[in-house]
């Protein structure tokens, strides 16, 4: 029961921190771009998790370094780019609502990749899924014609890293600690975060000239150190005490709190939106759900 408790604790943790991300990413591009809040993401973050966990680093086998590797880009360094990008043109609530699609695509990739059977209800989720997203992208085309709903294929490419990501955590780093991987993860993308941040002009006159910057710099640090390295910690940890389809369930919680936020931010939300929104839970729930 203990166990029980506690990996269901994590989750909704996970939930109240990841579904808030979305309204500081949004409030973070006012004052910074796509590619300078992405950088900064992953310094910030590597920079705490680095002096959180130097130790740690010791212990993590070389022939581990190719998947921590792999699963931050996968995880973290691509997602951080990408989600800004997206918001830029779509709500902070519709790219949540979309980033529900990580448990369908943990299916889809364990089916295709790693070779694991699925069902015929399974398939019937994945199906349905694919209708409520292509339904929300539609129906918020139409309700925010101004926003270029090309840009949710950016959160839709996030979901599919995110899904490779929980596999290789649970297949090759499952005996490493949870803060060891977010180290591990971190460390290396830092470099080329770096040459990123150098490269976007962060360091010109103009961007300390914005009068929403330092706001936005705020926005960042929050989205950093809660956001990304607790988050990340928490996530490891609730992979390695449960299993991949439970750990991305996260996502089912996710948009309620983003939802939550966007409403309180002023986003539109139609009663169409909300029905696709639905059409894609029962898609993931039916893909997750046992056969009895």
């Amino acid at each position: 029961m203990k166990g029980i408790n506690k990996k269901w604790l994590y989750l909704i943790a996970l939930a109240i921190i990841w579904g808030s991300s979305f309204i500081l990413i949004k409030k973070s591009l006012l004052g910074l771009t796509p590619f300078q809040l992405g950088a900064l993401r992953i310094i910030i973050t590597g920079l705490f998790l680095f002096a959180a966990g130097l130790k740690s680093i010791k212990s993590i086998d070389k022939s581990k370094w190719k998947w921590l590797i792999i699963s931050g880009l996968c995880g973290s360094f691509f997602p951080a780019f990408f989600f800004a990008i997206a918001e830029t043109e779509i709500d902070s609530s519709v790219a949540s609502i979309l980033n529900s699609l990580v448990p369908l695509n943990t299916i889809l990739l364990g089916f295709a990749v790693f070779k694991i059977a699925s069902t015929k209800r399974q398939i019937l989720g994945v199906i349905i899924g694919f209708i409520g997203t292509s339904l929300l992208i539609l129906k918020g085309a139409e309700l925010n014609p101004d926003q270029n709903y090309m840009y949710a294929g950016y959160v839709i490419a996030s979901t599919v890293l995110y899904a490779v990501n929980v596999n290789i955590i649970k297949r090759y780093l499952q005996e490493i600690k949870p803060l060891t991987i977010a180290v591990g993860n971190f460390i290396p993308l830092m470099i080329p975060a770096f040459i990123i941040l150098v490269y976007s002009d962060f360091f010109s006159e103009s961007t300390y000239r914005n009068p929403n910057f330092k706001l936005a710099l705020f926005y960042v640090v929050l989205l950093s150190l809660f956001g990304t390295a607790l988050a990340k910690v928490l996530f490891n940890k609730l992979v390695q005490i449960s299993t991949p389809v439970f750990a991305s369930s996260v996502t089912y919680l996710m948009p309620i709190v983003a939802l939550i936020w966007g409403v309180i931010d002023g986003e539109g939300f139609s009663f169409l939106q909300g029905l696709a929104t639905i059409v894609i839970l029962v898609g993931v729930y039916l893909s997750h759900k046992k056969t009895q």
